[in-house]
C-alpha cells in the first residue's frame, strides 16, 4: 500500500515532528488515502522500479521515486503488529543529535557528521516480542546478626542465627525481545528503556516515510532472552527484601512463571553505517528516546597533525626559552 495526498497526489508520510501524517509536496496534513495497488514485492507500485525486497520487510523506500511502500502481505494476518511505537525523532532531529554529542570528538573523521553521509541514516520499524510475566519468587536462607559490646576488660560478641524466608509474587508487562536476524541482539537490548507508556495501537500510517521488518522468529523463539531479564530482576528484588542481616547464606531460591503472554509490537530505531579505513561503525538511535549507540572512528592523520602540531609548539616554546635564557648572560 502507498499513501496519496489526496490534495495533490504527492506521497504522505508520518511526521515525527507533527506527530501525524504530513505531505512534504503541499504541505497538507492529515490529506492521505491509503491506495491499495496490487504489488509483487519486486516492482514498485508508483513507479515501476525494482525495489530490493528482502525475505523479511514489510516497508520500504523505493529508490527511483522516493515513495514509502508498505508490504500489506507483511503487515496483516498473522503479521499484524499489535502495537507501535511511533517514531519521535526524524532524521534532521538525529542529525542535530548526533551533532551535538559528538562535536568535542576532535579526532573523528572529517565527513562523520557531514550532511552527504548523514543523509544515508534509515529509519525502521524493529520487530519485537514483548513478554508479560506473573512469577512466583520463594527464597531460603540462614542469615546471621552479630552484636559486640564490651564489659571491664573484656568484649564480647554474639551471633544470632535465623531462618530467613521470602515468598513474593511479581507481575512484569513489556519485556523486549527484538525478532530480527538482521540486527544484533546485544545492540538491541542497549536500545533498551523504550517508554512504553508510547505504546499505540498498530496502524499502518506510522510506517509511511520508514522502512520496517515483519518478525523474522516466532514468539517461543526468542523467550529465553526476555526470560533472563526477568529472571534477573525478580532475583534482585528478593535480595533487596533480606536486608539488616550480618550475613547471608542462602539454600534455596527459585523463580517460577505462573503465567505468560507475549505481544508482537514494532519499535523505531535509526541506523546509521559509517564506513572508514576499511572498516565499519554502526551506529543506533532509539527512534524514541534519543539514546545513541555506537564506537566512534578515530581519523590517524587527525591524530597525527595534533600531534605533529603540539611538538612543533613545544619545539617553538624550547627555542623562546633558549633564546631568553641566554639574553640573561
Amino acid at each position: 500500500m502507498i499513501f496519496k495526498c489526496k490534495n495533490c497526489g504527492g506521497n504522505v508520510i508520518y511526521s515525527p515532528e507533527k506527530k501525524g501524517m504530513y505531505c512534504p509536496y503541499c504541505g497538507s496534513s492529515d490529506s492521505q488515502e491509503r491506495t491499495m495497488e496490487e504489488c509483487d514485492m519486486e516492482t514498485c507500485p508508483n513507479c515501476g522500479g525494482q525495489i530490493p525486497v528482502e525475505e523479511h520487510t514489510s516497508a520500504i523506500i523505493c529508490p527511483y521515486c522516493d515513495h514509502s511502500i508498505i508490504l500489506n502481505p507483511r503487515v496483516e494476518g498473522e503479521f499484524t503488529p499489535q502495537k507501535i511505537i511511533p517514531f519521535q525523532y526524524s532524521r534532521d532531529m538525529v542529525k542535530n543529535l548526533l551533532r551535538e554529542k559528538f562535536k568535542k570528538n576532535i579526532f573523528a573523521p572529517t565527513d562523520f557528521l557531514s550532511d552527504a553521509r548523514l543523509n544515508s541514516m534509515t529509519g525502521e520499524y524493529v520487530p519485537f516480542w514483548m513478554y508479560d510475566y506473573r512469577t512466583g519468587c520463594d527464597y531460603q536462607g540462614e542469615g546471621t546478626r552479630v552484636r559486640v559490646w564490651s564489659s571491664g576488660n573484656r568484649r564480647y560478641t554474639e551471633t544470632s542465627y535465623y531462618n530467613v524466608a521470602r515468598s513474593m509474587e511479581v507481575q512484569y508487562q513489556n519485556i523486549p525481545a527484538d525478532a530480527s536476524v538482521r540486527l544484533p541482539d546485544a545492540v538491541m537490548d542497549l536500545m533498551e528503556p523504550y517508554q512504553y507508556g508510547g505504546l499505540v495501537d498498530f496502524k499502518p500510517e506510522y510506517m509511511s516515510g520508514f522502512q520496517g521488518e515483519k518478525y523474522n522468529m516466532n514468539w517461543d523463539m526468542v523467550e529465553s532472552r526476555a526470560r533472563t531479564k526477568m529472571e534477573g530482576s525478580a532475583r534482585r528484588l528478593l535480595q533487596n527484601s533480606l536486608g539488616g542481616y550480618s550475613s547471608l547464606r542462602t539454600l534455596r531460591q527459585s523463580v517460577n512463571v505462573l503465567d505468560t503472554k507475549a505481544g508482537y509490537n514494532l519499535l523505531p530505531v535509526w541506523k546509521y553505517i559509517y564506513q572508514y579505513d576499511g572498516q565499519t561503525y554502526p551506529f543506533f538511535v532509539n527512534g524514541q528516546t534519543g539514546k545513541v549507540v555506537g564506537k566512534i572512528p578515530i581519523s590517524r592523520n587527525k591524530v597525527l597533525a595534533y600531534g605533529l602540531t603540539l611538538w612543533l609548539c613545544l619545539l617553538g616554546i624550547s627555542w623562546i626559552l633558549i633564546y631568553l635564557v641566554g639574553g640573561l648572560f
